[in-house]
């Protein structure tokens, strides 16, 4: 077994570099902190509250998310640097300073899409209500199950994922949300948004088996190069080449985790914002004047647009709650089209009486943002169904209109990104160690070889940017170790199976434990609330 604590043992010159570094980092840390303090105290400073309560709230559940996002550091992170670490390409001080740098970058040039793809599982009637009693007891309880079942996971060494338990812990709220209230208009789990996300989940660690299995038999062809399918001599770094290879590997895998990753700490913070303190971020604040105008024309547009396929019914005199009903039950009715046409109308009304989004008064920016929320959902669940089948021109205009509202609330302050980015850096430097000797010395009976670590660490990199891409959630702990396995297997170097169980294990119970984790919190927080 590597010695984890200075492998390879530095020299003098060595020891003080690795210091300076710990210290740059440090201080981009501390930079960042005092960033994120002063733009949330400036955007707080024009909110006036009759009680302490809301704040109280606030801190308790900033802390919280973040929380998550710490232990996500040095649970998932932890798979990126293993890799550089097994095979002393870097030294596991330096791995993990290097990997937490490029989860900050990550997560800082994320686009947000991961984030509210996963609060779409959400139930609708939760995200209206996001600032109630149920809200916050909804929040507090999927976060604190995630957090709770990724400790045990990670004291026992096993490399669970963070994306499946707070997936699990968000279907966990929507069951036991269901539950409560029987059927009484009350939505659930958005199973078809959740198949989506499972599909992504179930089929991304066996992607990254067999890619890294493939992909180290194709190097093993086409570079006849001896060296890079040996396990390392004693403490010896790697030839330089290989160890370049190895630390580019491990910088990808950390800056697609960040940009992956740290959405899901992204989306509930800003759930966390809206319900305490809407009157600074129901709405985005960034949008000017003219694209106010802008949006104001474009609601106009695409309600006309929308009574074209109206079929000449009349619209409800409660517009928006038919429309609240579709996007919960996804079941249009023919008073739906003409429901969504006027309250796309009644936005274009409601906003056009003020000069820019951050004049909307406190009063009615829950219900602005609400109605925008809605529209959005409709159209995007309309365009799923095809239904109505909307033509090429009709549907660009009212996509533009889904695009402003997005742009109006699927919004993400680049303060909360730079908090997120710090909870991440500073997790993958506290608790690295346990799940990185699983991954480097319990899954295959050998050492990893240089080879084997850069297709596992190259698969993992590829496969987390795509889905970043196309906004799915993948778990960075899934397609790692599931990609050492893969090399090991090809190598013929033979699994322990152990570990290989457990492993197997973990990621089976993670769902169900989390699903029911954050069921019974949400009961008992309900009572509380």
């Amino acid at each position: 077994m590597p010695d984890l604590s200075l492998s390879p043992q530095p020299g003098a010159a060595a020891s003080r570099g690795r210091n300076a570094s710990l210290l740059v980092f440090l201080l981009v840390i501390a930079a960042g902190a005092v960033y994120v303090g002063m733009h949330l105290a400036d955007d707080l400073s024009p909110v006036r509250e009759s009680s302490a309560l809301p704040w109280l709230l606030l801190g308790i559940a900033l802390l919280i998310a973040l929380g998550f996002e710490f232990v996500n550091g040095f649970h998932d992170t932890a798979n990126a640097v293993a890799t550089v670490i097994y095979t002393h390409s870097l030294s596991p001080n330096l791995a993990v300073i290097w990997s937490g740098a490029w989860n900050f970058l990550g997560v800082l040039t994320s686009t947000g899409a991961v984030a509210f793809g996963i609060l779409q599982l959400l139930p609708v009637e939760l995200i209206l209500q996001v600032g109630s009693s149920a809200g916050f007891a909804m929040v507090f309880a999927l976060l604190i199950a995630a957090i709770i079942w990724n400790l045990g996971t990670w004291y026992f060494g096993l490399p669970s994922s963070s994306s499946h338990t707070l997936i699990g812990s968000i279907i966990g709220v929507g069951l036991m949300n269901q539950l409560m209230h029987g059927t009484n208009g009350t939505s659930g789990v958005d199973w078809s948004q959740a198949l989506g996300v499972g599909k992504s989940l179930l089929f991304s660690p066996i992607v990254g088996f067999l890619l890294a299995a493939l992909l180290l038999l194709v190097l093993k062809a086409l570079v006849k190069v001896p060296a890079l399918y040996s396990e390392p001599k004693g403490s010896e770094p790697p030839p330089f080449w290989i160890r370049a290879l190895l630390i580019l590997t491990c910088t990808g895998v950390s800056f697609a985790h960040g940009s992956n990753d740290g959405q899901k700490g992204m989306g509930l913070i800003m759930l966390i914002l809206i319900g305490t303190v809407p009157t600074a971020y129901a709405l985005n604040k960034a949008v000017t004047p003219a694209e106010t105008q802008t949006f104001v024309a474009v609601a106009h547009e695409a309600a006309n647009t929308l009574n074209k396929y109206a079929n000449g019914v009349a619209a409800p005199a409660d517009s928006r709650a038919e429309v609240e009903r579709f996007v919960g039950t996804r079941t249009l009715t023919p008073a739906t089209v003409p429901a969504l046409a006027s309250l796309s109308n009644q936005l274009g009304q409601q906003v056009g009486n003020y000069e820019s989004m951050a004049q909307v008064p406190q009063s009615v920016v829950d219900n602005v943002r609400n109605n925008m929320y809605l529209t959005s959902e409709a159209i995007r669940l309309m365009n799923k169904a095809k239904q109505p089948a909307f033509s090429a021109i009709d549907a660009k205009a009212i996509d533009n209109f889904k695009a402003q509202n997005d742009h109006a609330t699927k919004f993400i302050p680049t303060w909360v990104k730079v908090a997120v980015a710090i909870a991440l850096g500073l997790g993958t430097m506290v608790g690295w160690k346990r799940i990185v000797v699983t991954v480097g010395e319990r899954i295959g009976k050998t050492h990893l070889t240089y080879g084997q670590g850069a297709s596992a660490e190259l698969v993992a990199m590829a496969t987390i940017g795509a889905a970043d891409v196309y906004g799915l959630p993948v778990s960075t702990t899934h397609v790692l170790s599931s990609g050492v396995a893969g090399t090991m297997a090809a190598n013929g170097s033979g699994l322990q199976w152990n570990t290989v169980r457990s492993l197997v294990l973990a990621w089976v119970l993670t769902l169900p434990v989390s699903i029911a984790l954050a069921g019974a919190l949400y009961w008992v927080f309900r009572h509380l609330f």
